[in-house]
């Protein structure tokens, strides 16, 4: 990660900021998550602010992230054998659900690096291999995956107007697309068809609810 601190620096920093928590939907995998989410947020605001790096996402299991991650790991079908991208990974859960389902590899990427080492973090907590890249992918066509994976990208307009042109274009040259979404600001449902759907338990700090209805969305 650029700026005045190295990757150990950082490593250091999520590990003492976090605790290995397993996602309520997602027994399975134990991830680098706050277990409150006012002290991490400031934290990160105090040592990242001047580095303009965005809020820790990453350290949180949001709905349509573990919504996606449940119904990959009930049915593992849908990616064992094939190479899968996490677009907007956070804290990588759906990538190593994949990865736990058998996927043959999984591409978490995001364009937060402080992301991608959670990423890799809870990569080698969960004893699973995933890539990472912090290309932003959305900024040009996509490279050829059998399925792509989004989990909760469509809280902000101009996000998910990038979004829904990446995953049409995706879409076209063959890929597989499920999206896990609780129907967020800018969530277009006409365009999907649901193929799941789960309650989530989430915190009232950063939801409206301590369960969120989330389904899982398949592009037609």
């Amino acid at each position: 990660m650029s700026g005045k601190h190295d990757d150990a620096y950082w490593q250091r920093f999520i590990s003492a900021n976090t605790e290995l928590i397993a996602p309520p939907l997602v027994p399975e995998l134990r991830l680098h998550l706050a277990s409150e989410s006012l002290p991490i947020w400031q934290k990160t605001e105090d040592e990242l602010g001047e580095m303009n790096v965005p809020p820790p996402y990453w350290a949180f299991a949001w709905a349509g992230g573990q919504a996606l991650a449940r119904h990959i790991l009930d049915r593992p079908e849908l990616v064992a054998g094939k190479r899968l991208l996490d677009l907007g990974t956070g804290s990588g859960l759906t990538a190593l659900a994949a990865m736990r389902s058998g996927a043959q590899s999984a591409l978490a990427a995001d364009i937060d690096a402080l992301a991608l080492i959670a990423t890799r973090l809870n990569a080698v907590a969960n004893g699973l291999d995933v890539l990472t890249t912090a290309e932003d992918l959305l900024a040009r066509p996509p490279d050829r995956f059998d399925v792509v994976l989004v989990g909760d990208l469509f809280y902000e307009r101009q996000l998910a107007d990038k979004v829904l042109a990446y995953i049409d274009a995706a879409r076209a040259s063959g890929a597989q697309v499920l999206i896990g979404d609780p129907q967020r600001n800018y969530f277009p449902r006409d365009r999907f068809t649901q193929v799941a759907e789960f309650r989530v338990p989430v915190t009232r700090e950063l939801e409206d609810s301590e369960i969120k209805r989330t389904a899982v969305w398949q592009v037609p």
